[in-house]
């Protein structure tokens, strides 16, 4: 469901660029120094956002170094850590952790139990210093999956609750910020979560799969509905983002939120519009 959350390039300096990848080499360094290298398979887009807006938000004091890595073994990178490369090498351990057994309570994938089993003992210790946060997770996957079996087709409660696990990672302390934060946060979730159930549309239907955009699919005016919910729920978001104060990194930040988080919107629907003209129809 992550990867949306991400940046438009070609609308990057270069040197912008190159910043935002220290911090995605940053987090994923920090993932496999705390729980392993396994767990760097998870790493998404959406979570180096997190940090970076923490970072920029807080201002920590950050350390850059130049390393090698697996998929860079020949030319150094920079990395840039902080307190909050933790933070979110923690968080995406938890939200990978309970994804897997997501999907192993309601559609026992033996491969989301091995992964669970290879995870375990490394999120038990995360979850010692995070209970609040990882209750809220494990509840809100609960009641999502409880709108999976029940077929709910109101998206904005499913979406909601996907939301509500935003809302709790985004807020890393009680402060001034909290609210802007966590509402940031929430209406982040819920955009993650119907840009998701747009892109599998097609694929779950074919499947039999749950998805709540089935009983709109065959409407006329699908795509505008699923755009202006789509509008909506970055406006509530950015809204917030612009009351925080942030200095450092905003261009980046701007870059993900106006113009990054649809860039998959943009190809998924340009490829729609072609197969239609191609003589295509939603089956």
């Amino acid at each position: 469901m992550f990867g949306y959350v991400t940046i438009n390039k070609p609308e990057m300096k270069f040197k912008e660029y190159n910043l935002y990848r220290s911090y995605y080499c940053g987090l994923c360094k920090a993932m496999g120094k705390r729980h392993g290298n396994l767990c760097r398979l998870s790493l998404s887009y959406d979570v180096n956002f997190l940090v970076m807006l923490l970072t920029s938000l807080y201002e920590p004091e950050s350390y850059v170094t130049k390393e090698k890595c697996i998929i860079h073994p020949f030319n150094k990178q920079n990395i840039r850590s902080n307190e909050f490369t933790d933070y979110g090498a923690d968080v995406n351990l938890m939200l990978a952790y309970s994804k897997f057994e997501d999907d192993w309570n309601d559609e026992k994938k033996l491969k989301a139990k091995i992964l669970m089993a290879l995870l375990k003992g490394k999120n038990s210790n995360t979850i010692k210093s995070y209970k609040e946060k990882m209750q809220v997770i494990t509840d809100n996957l609960r009641k999502i999956s409880e709108y999976e079996k029940a077929n709910e087709t109101n998206i904005d409660y499913v979406a909601g609750a996907f939301g509500n696990i935003l809302s709790e990672i985004y807020v890393y302390k009680k402060d001034e910020w909290e609210a802007d934060l966590r509402r940031m946060g929430f209406y982040l979730g819920k955009f993650i979560y119907i840009m998701d159930a747009y892109e599998d549309i097609e694929e779950d239907i074919k499947k039999g799969n749950y998805n709540p955009l089935k009983n709109i699919f065959y409407e006329e005016d699908f795509e505008n509905k699923c755009y202006n919910m789509l509008t909506m729920m970055m406006a509530e978001c950015t809204k917030s983002f612009e009351r925080l104060p942030i200095v450092e990194n905003v261009q980046i930040l701007r870059n993900i939120l106006y113009a990054g988080v649809w860039v998959k919107y943009t190809q998924i629907s340009r490829d729609r519009l072609e197969s239609s003209k191609n003589g295509g129809q939603h089956d």
